[in-house]
């Protein structure tokens, strides 16, 4: 038997090593070429990559040309280190922080209602609610983010602003307030929805750990499941808070029109977004320093939210690194 085996391996060894070098006939050719509707379907992709890329360059092309326009005729230091907002009055000022500060009242407020009721309803649909009741509480839920934000933005006029009153003394009919409340409701489907996936696809494995050790349920979810969600969740905030900023209608209805440098949600204040929705009704004439402004607001926009896109980024990334 043993002198057999040569005779028996020899054969199949030189009939693999030829069967290597030997060309494949057929499917060796068209390993090496690409079908037509591959290379059509390739293009198509790449030419909506390029569509969106282009698309984005154009609009901060045009954005900061009209930007770097305004800063031809005013400095940069009257928008910085002024604290009044008036382009369209006689004695115009320039200040950009009045709507900044506006735009950060109403935000703020809005997290302060959106982020505890968000998170709370993901780990409820998540970790505590059953397949029949995560079939109705979630659709459910994502109807509020369906809601014409128009109609948001009168509710919280005619309804919401006359209860508050009652509560609160000393509250305007125009206030910071009551947008910022309902933008805070508009937002929970964002932080719910996507904490919600978070938490749904974080490995049971984990949960079963944390069991095993002893941990009761509320410790697991507070220490074990939420930390290995941790970039999920933070990019659902930082979505909810790009969303609260760009908010417009509701604060263009309920919050008023006055630019002023106050954290009081009392009183009249006017967003970022607000200014933009006043210019661009028309009464402004096109190329003037006074439209032009828009695309200041615009700009200072796009670096508030690039920031954020950016710690949200880093956030995610630290959240991760300490998962694994």
């Amino acid at each position: 038997m043993s002198t057999s085996d040569p005779v028996v391996e020899g054969p199949v060894r030189g009939d693999s090593i030829a069967g290597k070098n030997r060309p494949q006939g057929r499917a060796s050719s068209l390993r090496g070429t690409t079908p037509m509707s591959e290379r059509v379907v390739e293009a198509l992709l790449m030419g909506c990559g390029l569509l969106t890329v282009c698309t984005t360059a154009g609009i901060l092309f045009i954005l900061f040309k009209e930007t770097f326009a305004f800063f031809a005729e005013v400095p940069l230091a009257a928008v910085l280190f002024d604290v009044q907002w008036t382009p369209l009055f006689l004695d115009k000022h320039f200040g950009i922080w009045p709507l900044v500060c506006g735009t950060v009242l109403t935000s703020g407020i809005a997290m302060l209602v959106a982020l505890p009721f968000g998170l709370m309803s993901a780990v409820y649909l998540s970790e505590f609610a059953g397949p029949a009741s995560r079939r109705v509480l979630k659709p459910a839920l994502e109807v509020l983010a369906g809601v014409p934000t128009i109609v948001y933005g009168y509710f919280a006029l005619v309804v919401v602003t006359p209860a508050l009153q009652e509560l609160v003394p000393g509250l305007a009919g125009f206030n910071a307030l009551s947008p910022g409340i309902i933008i805070g409701v508009m937002v929970i489907p964002t932080i719910a929805s996507l904490t919600e996936d978070a938490l749904h696809a974080v490995p049971d494995h984990l949960r079963e750990a944390s069991y095993a050790l002893g941990a009761a349920k509320m410790p697991t979810i507070m220490r074990v499941v939420m930390p290995a969600a941790g970039s999920g969740i933070a990019a659902a905030v930082i979505l909810a808070i790009a969303r609260a900023i760009g908010e417009t209608m509701v604060v263009a209805i309920a919050a008023g029109q006055q630019a002023r440098l106050t954290l009081d949600p009392r009183l009249p204040i006017e967003t970022m977004t607000a200014y933009i929705v006043q210019i661009s009704m028309g009464d402004t004439p096109n190329g003037t320093m006074e439209y032009r402004t828009i695309f200041l607001i615009g700009a200072a926009l796009f670096l508030m939210t690039f920031a954020m896109n950016v710690i949200g980024f880093r956030m995610a990334r630290r959240a991760r690194r300490s998962s694994t």
